[in-house]
C-alpha cells in the first residue's frame, strides 16, 4: 500500500478534530438554507463525526476482515440515515465521537499493518463500487474521510455565507 495513503489514514483523526473545531460555538446541529454542492452526507457537523465513527466501525473494519478472510465477499453498504436515526446523532457528545473514532482507526490501521503484499490484491465485490481489491477499499475509505473533512469546511463556508 503506498505510504501517502497510509499517512493519510493515520493522520485523519487529528484532522478531523481540527476541522470539527473550525464549527463555531452552537452551530453543531445547524443545516444549511440548501445542501447543493455539499461534498459529503447531508449530515450537520455533529452528526457527520457519528456517521464517520459508524462508518468506520460497522463499514470498514467489517469489510477488510471479510476481504482478508472470505473469498471474493460481497460488502454491503451501511445506510448511514437510518443510523443516524437508531442512534441518535444529534445527541451524542462530540468529544466522545472523536474518541471512538480514533480507537476505531488505530484498529483499522493494526489490521492494515499485517497485510502482506499478496494479500492487498484479495478480491471483494462492494455495493455500489463493484468489484475491488482490499487496496481499492482502502482508497475508498482514505477517499470517504477526504470528503467529510470537505464536508466540514464546506458546512463553515455556508455559516459563514448566512449569519443568524
Amino acid at each position: 500500500m503506498d505510504a501517502a495513503t497510509l499517512e493519510a489514514l493515520a493522520a485523519f483523526p487529528d484532522r478531523l478534530e481540527a476541522h470539527y473545531a473550525a464549527v463555531p460555538d452552537g452551530y453543531q446541529l445547524w443545516t444549511p438554507p440548501s445542501w447543493a454542492t455539499c461534498p459529503s452526507e447531508h449530515f450537520p457537523a455533529l452528526e457527520q463525526l457519528c456517521h464517520i465513527r459508524d462508518i468506520e466501525i460497522d463499514g470498514y473494519h467489517v469489510r477488510l476482515v471479510r476481504t482478508l478472510k472470505e473469498d471474493t465477499p460481497y460488502l454491503a453498504g451501511v445506510d448511514g440515515d437510518r443510523l443516524r436515526i437508531e442512534r441518535a446523532y444529534a445527541e451524542a457528545h462530540a468529544p466522545n465521537v472523536l474518541r471512538a473514532i480514533r480507537t476505531a482507526r488505530e484498529e483499522t490501521l493494526e489490521v492494515l499493518g499485517t497485510v502482506s503484499q499478496a494479500q492487498w490484491a484479495r478480491p471483494a465485490v462492494f455495493e455500489d463500487y463493484g468489484t475491488t481489491t482490499l487496496r481499492g477499499l482502502v482508497h475508498y475509505l482514505c477517499s470517504h474521510d477526504l470528503q467529510h473533512l470537505a464536508g466540514l469546511q464546506w458546512l463553515c463556508g455556508q455559516i459563514a455565507s448566512h449569519p443568524a
